[in-house]
């Protein structure tokens, strides 16, 4: 049985929860999998830390709270430094590499302008989804046909375009990145 552990930090208003509703919807209804996600945030609606946790599995999900994160994704410093350590030794960190910052000799590490790619696009607010276009890429964990109909699925339907742009910008800088491409 295998079992992923992810989890995705940033900031409120960064749409870390939304990221984690997606990979869940991708795993579970598009895939051939299981999957649990709990989150957590600060009691500001923007700008306070955010965090959400989503256990992918094969079979049943058993335990639906992180353990230790095989995949942890940052979208900001803050987030790095209060979640860093919930990475297991080994484990994949993924980063909004204009915003985060990590030690220098950190392993396993990938990253990404989401926030530019984002605007780019004309919308700050598609960067969860340029971040969540890269995840796919990068770990391989739900095949990207699950996780762009987990987006489709989601998303406003007037913003549908929008979203498949930047699903697409993330994905293909993934591919790159890991010499997919």
């Amino acid at each position: 049985m295998a079992i992923t552990e992810v989890k995705f930090g940033g900031l409120g208003g960064q749409g870390v929860i939304m990221s984690g509703m997606i990979l869940g919807k991708a795993a579970s209804i598009f895939s051939d999998k299981s999957a649990t996600m709990t989150q957590s945030f600060g009691p500001e609606a923007r700008g306070s830390a955010v965090s959400c946790q989503v256990i992918v599995s094969d079979d049943d999900v058993l335990y639906p709270y992180l353990v230790e994160a095989d995949i942890l994704v940052c979208m900001s410093q803050e987030a790095y430094m209060k979640y860093g350590g919930d990475l297991r030794e080994g484990g994949m960190l993924l980063v909004e590499d204009e915003l985060v910052e990590v030690p220098e000799g950190t392993t396993n590490v990938f990253g990404i302008p989401a926030t530019r790619f984002a605007e780019e696009l004309g919308r700050k607010l598609v960067v969860n989804i340029v971040m969540t276009g890269f995840f796919a890429a990068v770990t391989g964990l739900v095949p990207k046909e699950a996780a762009l109909n987990a987006v489709k699925a989601t998303v406003p339907p007037k913003t549908i375009e929008l979203n498949t742009k930047a699903f697409e910008k993330g994905y293909q800088h993934g591919l790159k990145v890991t010499g997919k491409a």
